[in-house]
């Protein structure tokens, strides 16, 4: 059995929800616009927790280091915010999960990568609004994982010693802020888990099949 913690923090996208369908739209919604092959959803997927990057990267072959990777950028987050509610879901076990923790007293934030102007209607739409209003988005402080100062950030709004605190992940920038920041950092394998190396080989603490096992991990079903 693993030490109970204090508070879980939880990324957003590929972890508690499921928004790789709006993410992939969009992505398709621009390459029809521009006359070109749309493509299918298996080969956006698994870039869809790099967000606008990881989608251009995958759809146009566009880098943040060319030219005309800022409007690109502006254009998809643009016709994002228009449809990024309109398949988004909550991850089979997630809300059952969030419900056991407020029932065990267990204290959970979100710590995301996304801008606020996204994660905030996202999370107050899908009712996963942390009571603790420890919701780190990627613009709250100067940087983002897989730097910990969000990590760092969402213990102190919840008054949690960083060492007390499990951050949970399915990108491997996710265990890296997280073993940063002096928190257990566990690797959430429903999730996108991009192009990369294997979940194996992230050298998170544990992997989680699913958002039960994260209850099993801390015997806390």
């Amino acid at each position: 059995m693993n030490k109970r913690p204090e508070a879980l923090l939880f990324d957003l996208d590929g972890t508690l929800i499921d928004s790789a369908p709006d993410l992939a739209g969009t992505a398709n919604d621009m390459l029809l616009a521009r006359g070109l092959p749309q493509l299918p959803y298996t080969s956006l997927r698994p870039a869809a927790g790099s967000g606008a990057r990881g989608m251009l990267g995958t759809a146009f072959n566009v880098r943040p280091s060319d030219d005309n990777y800022v409007a690109m950028r502006d254009e998809f987050l643009n016709r994002y915010e228009q449809r990024m509610l309109l398949n988004a879901t909550v991850f089979d076990g997630v809300e059952k999960l969030l419900k056991r923790l407020d029932m065990q007293g267990i204290r959970w934030g979100i710590v995301t990568n996304k801008a606020k102007r996204f994660a905030q209607p996202m999370v107050q739409a899908l009712d996963l609004m942390p009571k603790d209003q420890a919701l780190v988005c990627g613009d709250c402080t100067p940087h983002t994982k897989p730097h910990p100062a969000p990590l760092l950030e969402a213990a102190r709004r919840m008054l949690v010693a960083p060492s007390a605190c499990v951050y949970i992940g399915d990108d491997l920038r996710d265990i890296q802020a997280g073993h940063a920041a002096g928190m257990c950092s566990l690797a959430a394998a429903w999730g996108y888990l991009g192009h990369a190396e294997s979940v194996s080989s992230w050298g998170a603490d544990g992997i989680l099949k699913d958002p039960q096992a994260l209850l099993q991990f801390f015997d806390l079903a």
